[in-house]
């Protein structure tokens, strides 16, 4: 069988479309993939997969309603703050581990205390550095420290923040985590093929709280990296489920009828970020202002989305998404103009443009259209497309000087998980603007939420006038099923797993 690029032809599709796909018999949802994931340990690495994992596997201590947007007690039955640094949360009784060990006010200590620690190594900062420590009231009481206010601790509570077993966990550590993980969710974790093959099966002990009961037995998952080899396997069978599928092909599948195709929006967002600090090279054109405005003027982000993003996508110029908090969106704007960035070249000193090493690790035709409209201003570039975590440690190191990124901001919706992720002189921030630095870091200990807008405005303007990156557009996710399987997309871009069911 042919495949011409990303798209299936029809025919193949009816050909294929006679077979059965849900595994409804034995009460087992097989899906896929597309990254190799780096580590099941949710702490130690930042991928999306890894997050829904997270959300099967594990519990926080607060869980964040998807259709309401309500906070609710999870490992938690009740919480108050004490004061403007202080939480106290209540503890549920009777919940074990699915490895026995009983929950209980220890393994938040010892799980808040760990992941805190810069020295552990914990992958996005940003996720736990707001915490300050843990403290032990009572066996089933504790409060939580944070260095400073932090307006949107219940937000990062009820979403990476899981509670590990102390004392498996102290035992192990993330390696062994990695490789036998343990939580408190309605999945655990029967077999597992390090970043290739994950078996979840449902915890029959789980606690009456606000995830419920997962509803299929079994959940199989397979890293299968290419999408042409998952739609094959969804045609025969041995898949029941897809999601990132791309818009052409999600087009093609719902056009059959046959299957239950559904667009749902994400909050994560794509951009374009500059080597502008020069970590890469003092003295690159990334570094000079005309060249990233340049880049900005170059690229036609509406055919882009247009074009392949499709979907419920916008082109956006805020370093967020519009559907987080203090996320502006009343901002300088760059219109497509090839002539102004040619223009802007010149006066930057290149008036034959340049060549540069472009990077990407995931949607690889928006990358190259992305290029290809770079390489019409003068802008050679060589493409090197990288998997997520070679790539991410690369930028960390200052080795990139342009990529094409993405960030789901763990679903968090607050900007100050990913803002504040990239613009605080972390190991991802290619600005190392102070005063940037300053206004998020402001922003994000406030309890003003007048306050905490006003100073992300500040701190987004000024991004995109010293066009540290150039945001692209807003995400899309494709899903596809059998119309035996019951899902509900949620614009959180989080596949529940102990959502699936069978209608």
């Amino acid at each position: 069988m042919k495949i011409s690029k990303l798209v299936l032809s029809t025919a193949v599709y009816l050909a294929l479309s006679a077979t059965s796909y849900a595994d409804k018999a034995s009460d087992t949802v097989n899906m896929a993939f597309l990254k190799e994931l780096e580590s099941a340990d949710v702490f130690f690495n930042t991928a999306r997969e890894g997050l829904l994992l997270n959300n099967s596997v594990w519990d926080g201590l607060l869980y964040r309603d998807p259709d309401s947007g309500e906070y609710k007690g999870n490992l938690a039955e009740s919480w108050e703050w004490i004061n403007d640094t202080t939480i106290e949360f209540k503890l549920r009784k009777g919940i074990k581990f699915h490895n026995g060990e009983p929950f209980n006010a220890d393994d938040v200590v010892y799980t808040v205390n760990f992941v805190s620690d810069k020295a552990n190594g914990v992958k996005s900062q940003t996720n736990v550095s707001w915490m300050d420590h843990a403290e032990k009231v009572d066996d089933f009481t504790v409060r939580i420290i944070a260095d400073a206010p932090f307006p949107a601790a219940e937000e990062f509570l009820a979403g990476p923040v899981a509670m590990y077993p102390n004392e498996y966990y102290a035992k192990v550590g993330p390696k062994g985590m990695a490789a036998h993980p343990v939580g408190t969710g309605p999945f655990k974790v029967t077999e597992l093929e390090p970043g290739k093959h994950f078996v979840l099966e449902k915890n029959e002990d789980y606690f009456n709280g606000p995830k419920g009961m997962a509803k299929v037995s079994k959940v199989d998952i397979r890293t299968i990296p290419d999408m042409n080899t998952q739609i094959a396997e969804f045609f025969n069978g041995t898949l029941d489920f897809l999601w990132n599928i791309p818009a052409d092909q999600a087009e093609k599948l719902a056009a059959m009828g046959k299957f239950d195709v559904v667009n749902a929006p994400a909050i994560r967002v794509g951009y374009i970020t500059m080597d502008a600090a020069g970590r890469f090279d003092p003295d690159g054109p990334m570094t000079k202002k005309k060249v990233r405005q340049a880049i900005y003027h170059a690229i036609d982000r509406k055919a882009i989305v247009e074009a392949l993003v499709k979907g419920s996508s916008t082109v956006i110029d805020s370093a967020c998404s519009p559907v987080q908090f203090a996320c502006a969106q009343d901002l300088p704007t760059y219109d497509y103009d090839p002539a102004k960035a040619k223009a802007l070249l010149a006066e930057a000193g290149y008036p034959d443009g340049f060549t540069t090493d472009f990077y990407a690790y995931r949607n690889r035709p928006y990358a190259e259209a992305m290029m290809g409209f770079l390489n019409e201003v003068g802008i050679k570039t060589n493409f090197s497309y990288l998997k997520y975590a070679a790539l991410r440690e690369k930028r960390a190191k200052g080795e990139v000087p342009i990529s094409f990124q993405t960030w789901g901001s763990y679903s968090i919706a607050d900007a100050s998980a990913i803002t504040s992720e990239f613009f605080t002189g972390g190991d991802w921030d290619d600005a190392r603007d102070p005063e940037i630095k300053e206004w998020l870091t402001e922003a994000d200990k406030t309890t003003d939420k007048e306050a905490r807008k006003a100073l992300y405005k500040k701190a987004l303007t000024k991004i995109v006038e010293e066009a540290y990156w150039v945001p692209m557009f807003t995400y899309n996710v494709n899903y596809a099923m059998s119309k035996e399987l019951d899902y509900k997309a949620t614009p959180d871009e989080l596949v529940r797993f102990f959502t699936f069911g069978w209608k």
